[in-house]
């Protein structure tokens, strides 16, 4: 009876320790109050397609995030949401913590996330904040994967028309004023030199 209870006892630490936390790396789950579908930056132009990425990030801590799953948007009624179905968190375990981020982008602006928000050009990504969830996932009782919760029920939209730097106004309003010193200089020895005749 002693080794039954053992090796029960055994299996059951084994898996739990070897079980791992889940989440739905979805933007749409009305029972679970996410509703989040992602336009681009007019407001009115659903992200369709495969063109199209969004990328799930998520660890045990905010600061250790790694990149867990990629997939496209959905097209037609459905476009503007995508569904990567569950997916494991590692590190975390079921009933814990995870961290999770989501990121869009347009692959057209680049083969990555980064390389499209390095691009500078409209319509190239959308990033969410990093929200936690109570991780889903097997064990002595199971509990499905948790929902994105963080994403809320409002869409969100990719980058606009980007807007200049602090740096790039300030080098232009200087170099608006020297045009305009270049021009008080200029017209006054014009003036001068019509006044010499």
């Amino acid at each position: 009876m002693k080794k039954l209870f053992l090796g029960v006892l055994l299996t059951t630490s084994a898996v739990i320790v070897f079980a791992q936390g889940t989440v739905l790396f979805d933007n749409l789950d009305t029972s679970a109050g996410v509703n989040a579908p992602v336009y681009e930056s007019d407001g009115v132009t659903k992200l369709s397609g495969p063109q199209f990425q969004a990328e799930l990030l998520g660890g045990p801590s905010s600061s250790g995030l790694a990149s867990i799953s990629t997939t496209g948007f959905f097209t037609g009624q459905t476009a503007g949401y995508f569904s990567g179905g569950p997916q494991v968190v590692p590190g975390v375990i079921p009933g814990n913590y995870a961290w999770v981020e989501v990121r869009a982008w347009n692959t057209v602006s680049g083969a990555s996330f980064l390389q499209s928000q390095a691009s500078g050009l409209p319509n190239s990504w959308w990033q969410s904040s990093t929200f936690a969830v109570i991780a889903g996932g097997e064990t002595v009782n199971p509990t499905p994967p948790a929902p994105l919760t963080g994403l809320g029920t409002s869409p969100v939209f990719l980058n606009g028309v980007p807007e200049p730097s602090t740096s790039a106004l300030v080098g232009l309003g200087s170099a608006a004023a020297l045009l305009q010193i270049l021009r008080r200089k200029r017209s006054r020895g014009l003036s001068d030199k019509r006044g010499q005749k």
